[in-house]
């Protein structure tokens, strides 16, 4: 729970909330990530409603959390584009997704940016503007979930909603070391949304970290009338026990082509695992590979037409070219082929559930590379079918799936999915921890940030309060290194009088804080965040020279763990700390 409206009567806590949410969204300066911002004021009445139900001892399980909602989800009141404009209508009720997580105390921000018509991997097929990678912006975000997975990067929100048919949620998780969770289909009602693939479409989550995203499936799973393709799970399907669960792993040589480094990070994640204890177990994974491909070189894809190739004929001015191609292609697709193709697919899955027969979940990577804007403008279909290698299978052959981080390449998020048998949901989020973790202290810290306390108020038992003053602050490039780590923001401060603060040289760009004689440097800006110890031994394990851990000194005269920098890397680099801190040098019209 946040400082947002847990308090009975806290009504400058929801007003300053609420004024810090629209505040990041500025700072953020990326407008290529919305489409449609709600109005303040709606957003401050609802973030009201939520404080008063909460103060009258309402059960909101996920009060005090801002989210955000791919632009062809219905929320009441916003024109629903798909990120066409001529298509848009204004919405008159909400998806039944989005009621669920407002009856459950969440706050919609607004409609998040999407490759059109939820067509496309890459995140740049939008008349909105190309959705650029949240940390290089040369690089594209993914699709085509594209805006709520920068919006989620960037801390703009605490979680968004996506869709995923064919990877659009889990791929843009990957490229930001997010957590994307692809539901069994059916399991979360598809009412409200625009269909890309009605029958194999997913309404999808992505959160920084396991366990905000597993407790906002929780409020989004259940039956609902108004999706004819609603489903019940089975008893029992809950259980999220990994306790002897096999996990499948490809055989050698069948992942394909991947980026440099890639391979190896996945040799790591797997080496990990068995590290761990978990029981891998080698299979043939060219069953999935074949199925992957069917989805776009087969028959299926004519259902795309069928969700509105009508509008594309009438409007063919209105619509991204490469979308526009992909839809009309689909209208000469011959009945004869669906049906021959939906025989192979069912031989494919016979031979799908013959492999779940010996294990409980498959890893894989979740995509093959992560490339740059250019590279897609200059081969638009070739690298957006490769992107799709690992995951255009999961949604024809009825599996669940979940996307987590797996590491760093470079500079690079590199990703992988655990994938199951449909329902399998809550086992292979259980088996996904045993990747990333476990968050001792429970749910992630919400977008919102908490009130300015004292140093280290408000650590739990367990918990390193860890202090930091450049790229890891809310908002900046890697602050996803913390919340990935379920890491939880406690309170922005300053340092005592003795630091001075420099310029570095880096990619991406960050600052060196060096401790200097009293009374010899100035008040420096820092967050506090509070890391499990496992998850703060993995972070210091993990930082780059000249970056280093050691005990900082704040303004009230209590110590923390905080970033210092060796003062070897300070000499060719420019004195910011007049400036006050980093966020502060970064807004100055101009900079050194």
């Amino acid at each position: 729970m946040s400082g947002l409206v847990t308090e009975t009567g806290a009504a400058d806590a929801v007003l300053d909330a609420v004024a810090a949410a629209y505040d990041r969204i500025a700072a953020a300066d990326r407008p290529e990530v919305w489409i449609h911002l709600r109005p303040r004021a709606d957003v401050l009445a609802d973030a009201q409603e939520v404080a008063r139900l909460l103060a009258d001892g309402a059960d909101l399980p996920l009060a005090g959390l801002f989210f955000a909602a791919k632009g062809n989800i219905d929320v009441r009141g916003l024109v629903t584009t798909a990120a066409c404009p001529a298509f848009g209508q204004v919405a008159q009720t909400d998806a039944t997704a989005v009621a669920r997580l407002r009856a459950a105390g969440a706050v919609c921000l607004g409609a998040t940016n999407l490759d059109q018509f939820a067509t496309g991997l890459v995140g740049t097929r939008s008349p909105y503007g190309a959705v650029r990678n949240a940390f290089r912006p040369d690089y594209i975000s993914g699709g085509s979930s594209s805006g709520s997975a920068v919006a989620v990067a960037l801390g703009l929100v605490d979680f968004a909603l996506g869709t995923d048919t064919a990877g659009s949620g889990r791929v843009p998780a990957a490229f930001h070391g997010l957590v994307g969770i692809k539901p069994t289909r059916g399991l979360v009602s598809a009412a409200g949304v625009v269909p890309a693939c009605r029958s194999l479409d997913c309404v999808s989550v992505l959160a920084a970290g396991l366990d905000l995203a597993d407790r906002v499936l929780q409020v989004l799973a259940g039956y609902d009338e108004r999706d004819p393709l609603s489903r019940v799970a089975p008893a029992g399907s809950s259980a999220s026990t990994a306790a002897g669960a096999r996990i499948g792993i490809p055989r050698p040589g069948q992942l394909g082509e991947l980026a440099p480094g890639w391979a190896d990070a996945f040799e790591a994640v797997v080496a990990r695992l068995r590290t761990d204890g978990a029981d891998l177990v080698e299979v043939d994974i060219e069953p999935f590979l074949r199925t992957a491909r069917m989805l776009y070189e087969g028959a299926f894809v004519a259902e795309r037409y069928a969700a509105v190739g009508a509008f594309v004929d009438a409007h063919p001015d209105e619509v991204d070219p490469v979308v526009g191609a992909i839809v009309t292609a689909a209208r000469e697709v011959p009945a004869y082929r669906l049906f021959s193709d939906q025989e192979a697919l069912d031989a494919e899955r016979v031979l799908s559930r013959q492999v779940f027969t010996t294990i409980d979940a498959l890893l894989l990577p979740t995509t093959v590379e992560h490339p740059t804007l250019a590279e897609v403008a200059a081969e638009p279909f070739a690298v957006n079918g490769r992107l799709g290698r690992f995951t255009n299978f999961a949604n024809l052959l009825d599996l669940a799936a979940v996307a987590v981080p797996g590491g760093m390449v470079g500079e690079t998020h590199f990703g992988v999915q655990l994938v199951g048998p449909a329902f399998t949901d809550a086992r292979l989020s259980a088996l996904a921890r045993r990747i990333v973790g476990t968050d001792p202290a429970g749910l992630p810290a919400p977008a919102t940030p908490a009130p300015a306390t004292p140093a280290a108020g408000g650590a739990q038992a367990g918990e390193i309060v860890l202090a930091v003053a450049g790229a890891h602050l809310s908002g900046q490039p890697l602050n996803h290194q913390l919340t990935t780590l379920n890491g939880r923001l406690l309170a922005t401060t300053t340092t005592s009088a003795d630091y001075r603060l420099y310029a570095l040289d880096t990619v991406p760009p960050k600052p060196g804080l060096v401790r200097v004689a009293e009374g010899a440097g100035a008040p420096i800006e820092v967050e506090l965040w509070a890391l499990g110890e496992a998850a703060f031994g993995r972070f210091v394990a993990a930082l780059p020279q000249p970056m280093a851990i050691g005990r900082l000194l704040l303004a009230d005269g209590s110590q923390v763990e905080g970033f210092l920098c060796e003062p070897i890397a300070t000499h060719a680099a420019a004195d910011i700390t007049a400036t006050g801190g980093w966020r502060a040098h970064l807004a100055r019209p101009s900079r050194p």
